[in-house]
């Protein structure tokens, strides 16, 4: 499992893939796709996620629809345009940030001019 300062910033972007991928999830499915997804590796809790969701929401990235299930009110996430343009922006941020850390993290020497 990763530390919590290490998953901190991208958070985010792991909802907006995992929706976009998925189309509509409620939290606690959220929670498992990415555990499952991870190989156990990353484990998001409630209070991470819960404020994440309702900051993209609010920012108008993530629309959410309440269904009844049961006897609980059940809240689904889904993307809205402006969030599959986000979502664009933090997968090619996040490829480029890894790709960054390779040359930070690997072995190699750098050529010098």
């Amino acid at each position: 499992m990763y530390s919590r300062e290490l998953l901190k910033g991208i958070l985010k972007p792991i909802i907006l893939k995992l929706l976009s991928e998925q189309n509509r999830m409620y939290g606690y499915e959220i929670v498992q796709h990415v555990k499952a997804k991870s190989e156990g590796k990353i484990l998001i809790k409630e209070g991470s996620l819960y404020p994440s969701l309702h900051a993209l929401t609010k920012e108008g990235y993530l629309q959410t629809e309440s269904v009844n299930v049961g006897n609980r009110t059940r809240k689904y996430y889904s993307l809205t345009k402006k969030g599959n343009g986000l979502l664009s922006m933090s997968v090619a941020e996040v490829l480029d940030f890894r790709a960054t850390l390779g040359l930070l993290f690997e072995n190699k020497k750098p050529a010098l001019s």
